[in-house]
């Protein structure tokens, strides 16, 4: 759930009422007015979280608990970030909101991940194995068609059994943390084995944004797109040709252009 600037309801009022427990001035009517925004940024910025005023699940729950999980991105990780990619915090910043898949981590602790059975096909049958043999046996683990997500940490259950079939082309067939990285990268983005990749993804999420800025700085195409903010673009190169389905370039434009106003007006 995402709450910001303009919403109204009980959501709200709950993130009202931590916001006062924690000392900030603002009232408890259930709208999320600037007042609230302000505040909101101002916890983000204490806690080291990235500001910006949204609150969405590791920012409530930050509110709640009070301890920043030591795992979770920075403000410093975007601004890292940027200077990388050679791009403005802004363009971050609305990657960050759009194209993330919100937190890295399950709430047990275990990095986020989406097994791709159509993935695990193609890989199977270019690592020399019988995959149609192995799709007909295992349908739900390998296919030529995408599905049989069962979402959330079910998906670990999913990676598990494709495991038995083979470990590691297994995890290649993930994707991985809060940017969705797939594992079969992991070469191409100078990971040293897809363990590695893996152990990295679980160590925080500095290191999952860190895998993102690997994939666009080695795709010269993606990262002019995103350098010129041809949103259009770079939605299609990140997200495949269905991204006008999602509005992924709309969203990007729209969240850089309140990004951008918001950083003026600072």
């Amino acid at each position: 759930m995402i709450i910001r600037k303009g919403d109204l309801g009980d959501a709200v009022r709950e993130v009202e009422r931590l916001l006062v427990a924690q000392g900030y001035n603002v009232k408890e009517d259930s709208l999320f007015d600037a007042n609230t925004e302000q505040a909101v940024k101002s916890f983000q910025t204490k806690m080291g979280l990235v500001v910006d005023g949204i609150v969405g699940e590791k920012t409530l729950q930050t509110l709640r608990s009070r301890n920043k999980n030591p795992k979770l991105l920075t403000q410093l990780n975007i601004d890292s970030a940027a200077k990388l990619l050679e791009v403005t915090v802004p363009v971050v910043l609305a990657v960050n909101e759009v194209e993330s898949n919100g937190a890295g981590f399950f709430e047990d602790g275990r990095v986020k991940i989406l097994f791709e059975r159509h993935v695990m096909f193609r890989r199977l049958k270019a690592a020399g194995y019988d995959a149609d043999a192995l799709a007909t046996k295992y349908p739900k683990l390998v296919n030529q068609l995408p599905g049989g997500y069962r979402g959330g940490w079910p998906e670990y259950t999913r990676l598990k059994s494709a495991q038995a079939i083979d470990h590691d082309i297994a995890l290649e067939s993930c994707s991985w943390g809060q940017f969705q990285i797939m594992g079969y990268h992991w070469k191409t983005l100078g990971y040293n084995s897809i363990q590695h990749f893996v152990e990295c993804m679980q160590s925080g999420e500095s290191a999952q944004l860190g895998a993102f800025v690997r994939f666009i700085l080695e795709d010269a195409t993606m990262h002019k797109a995103l350098k010129g903010k041809k949103w259009a673009d770079f939605a299609r190169f990140y997200n495949g040709p269905a991204y006008k389905n999602n509005m992924y370039d709309t969203k990007l434009a729209r969240a850089y252009e309140r990004y951008s106003e918001e950083m003026e007006t600072a």
